[in-house]
């Protein structure tokens, strides 16, 4: 629909007045494209030179040098995103173009402030659209209402005033994509902020994308490994789950994260961190960890500062989970943290205030949820006809005192395919990761296990659960049996044996090792503090002394009776030597 609005009076900006001829040329091609009698009234005007500009209702036909620029610009956009060797058609191209008499509908800014924009004129614009403001600042379209738009800014309001014309794109908001972001640290927008130079982009993607459908998808049946024996025993996380990481604040929520990161180097897995609303020091920090670690040799960080404007901040998962598609569609497997969607929420509520969107609970608007879903609903294992890529979801949420029944928790907890719950008070004690295994679960649970691991676990989950229930009844007591001593021995050499140092992760092989040798109760002569130096040195000793019992655990064989036995005896070689040194 055309944005005429019966309007039948065009107006020709130009330094110099037409000829007849011009005059019957403009009102014949305005007549015959609205199918109307157009009458085109002559402006003199120097703000168009070497070209004219013709406006009817809404709709621009911009055909000075700025006008006929701006097409070529676009076309070149459209070629880059269409093939990765674009610079003989870019050549090709700019020799053989010629502008169009294309129509652009403009509107009128009405009022702006806080990375908002309320726009009049653009009747037929599109939710999520891209619209171009004065200095070539784009916009994107969050609310439509009768007469005007609300719109949200990806750059500064300042050049932005009262009054300023505003065009449509017909664009949805898109992201440069190509594999040269890998080790980069960029914004939401794509722009590389590690002072690294340009990334040369090959692809465009757009940041809103519907989730894989049922039939494009396949089981979770493949781990991804975190290294840390707390959740890859109990809590296992699978190639294309969404697991949640929760807790309060400063619980060891992004460690973990990390921690996983770190755990696929030589896996031929593509990391993605994307931080929301952190202070830009941290951020760093952060990145100088990973690339002390060699992790950033296949990871990609998406920041967005807690400085940048919320628009900025509202983007960033999806910009991030937009790069996740463009490697899972090539058939590779990606594992991407949100760092952390209680912070991207409350921008959204920000935008949605000043969009004078209707509060709910928690002044958050009645679409929240769907913010979430339809982010984390594009994790997926796809399908072997779909190259069988995945993408792994690890969002991150902040809890007020442990209350993960308030809104956002909750929504997310709905969402995702379980929960690692991070409690405060297991985290004072130094049990650190500090899961709490009562609350933890993880929906695709023994599935995303390989064998060997699924046999090793064994009944941990419950023995540790009947140590924290005989903890709590028998703190009292004094006079205790040989048989409660033991139990107590053993639950809390389990605590222990599930205390890890950050970015010091274990490999499968070595989590059956430990798990085999715990849960045959090994530990419970070994003095609690000095458990995890133990462990440390009897994984030296397997390395050295017995490196096929590794092979066997990760080979086909999983973990035998026979197996089994000779990791027990292996370790009470090592502890009996270890006693008699």
């Amino acid at each position: 629909m055309s944005s005429l609005n019966n309007n039948s009076r065009a107006y020709l900006y130009s330094a110099q007045a037409p000829t007849d001829a011009q005059m019957e040329g403009f009102v014949k091609f305005l007549s015959d494209k609205y199918e109307r009698e157009i009458t085109v009234s002559w402006v003199k005007s120097k703000e168009f030179p070497g070209g004219f500009r013709l406006e009817i209702g809404n709709d621009v036909y911009d055909w000075s040098k700025e006008g006929k620029f701006e097409q070529l610009r676009e076309k070149l956009t459209e070629l880059v995103a269409k093939t990765d060797n674009v610079i003989p058609l870019m050549k090709e191209t700019v020799h053989d173009w010629t502008p169009q008499a294309i129509a652009r509908e403009v509107g009128t800014v009405l009022t702006v402030g806080d990375g908002i924009a309320t726009v009049e004129g653009l009747v037929n614009a599109t939710y999520g659209e891209i619209l171009i403001f004065s200095e070539g600042i784009r916009g994107m379209v969050m609310e439509l209402r009768r007469d005007e738009v609300g719109c949200i800014l990806f750059s500064d309001e300042a050049p932005i005033l009262e009054g300023s014309s505003v065009y449509r794109t017909g664009k949805t908001a898109g992201l440069p994509v190509s594999d040269d972001f890998i080790g980069r640290v960029v914004n939401p927008l794509g722009e590389p902020i590690d002072g690294g130079g340009i990334i040369e982009a090959k692809n465009y993607r757009q940041i809103e994308s519907p989730a894989p459908g049922i039939i494009e998808r396949q089981p979770v049946n493949r781990p991804m490994e975190t290294g840390l024996l707390a959740i890859d025993s109990m809590f296992p996380i699978g190639r294309g789950q969404r697991e949640l990481i929760i807790g309060d604040r400063q619980t060891g929520k992004t460690a973990i994260a990390l921690d996983t990161i770190v755990n696929q180097k030589g896996k031929d897995v593509i990391c993605i961190y994307v931080a929301i609303g952190q202070k830009a020091s941290s951020v760093a920090q952060l990145v100088n960890n990973l690339r002390s670690r060699g992790a950033m040799e296949y990871t990609i960080v998406v920041s967005s500062s807690a400085s940048d404007a919320a628009p900025i901040q509202y983007i960033a998962p999806y910009a991030g989970c937009t790069l996740a598609e463009f490697f899972m569609h090539k058939g590779q497997d990606v594992l991407i943290v949100y760092d952390d969607l209680s912070k991207h929420a409350i921008a959204y509520r920000s935008l949605s205030l000043l969009l004078d969107r209707s509060p709910g609970r928690e002044a958050y608007p009645g679409d929240v949820f769907y913010l979430h879903s339809r982010l984390l609903e594009r994790a997926a294992h796809l399908s072997d006809d779909l190259g069988g890529g995945s993408m792994t979801a690890l969002p991150i949420v902040e809890t007020q005192a442990g209350d993960v029944s308030a809104y956002i928790p909750t929504n997310i907890i709905s969402i995702t395919d379980g929960q690692i719950f991070l409690e405060s008070a297991l985290f004072f004690e130094g049990q650190r990761p500090a899961v709490n295994v009562g609350l933890s679960v993880s929906r695709v649970g023994g599935d995303a296990q390989t064998k060997a691991m699924k046999k090793a676990t064994g009944t941990l989950r419950l023995d540790l659960a009947q140590f924290r229930e005989m903890e709590v009844f028998t703190q009292f007591s004094s006079d205790l049996d040989e048989a409660t001593k033991n139990q107590l021995l053993y639950g809390k050499g389990l605590m222990r044996l599930l205390r890890q140092k950050q970015y010091h992760p274990y490999c499968g092989e070595e989590e059956v090792i430990l798990l085999v040798c715990a849960m045959g109760r090994l530990f419970i002569p070994v003095p609690e503090k000095e458990i995890n130096r133990v462990t440390e040195e009897m994984l030296v000793y397997f390395e050295k002394n017995r490196p096929d019992l590794a092979d066997r655990i990760g080979g086909s064989e999983g973990l035998s009776d026979e197996l089994r036995k000779e990791i027990i005896s292996t370790a009470v070689e090592f502890l009996s030597k270890r006693n008699a040194g």
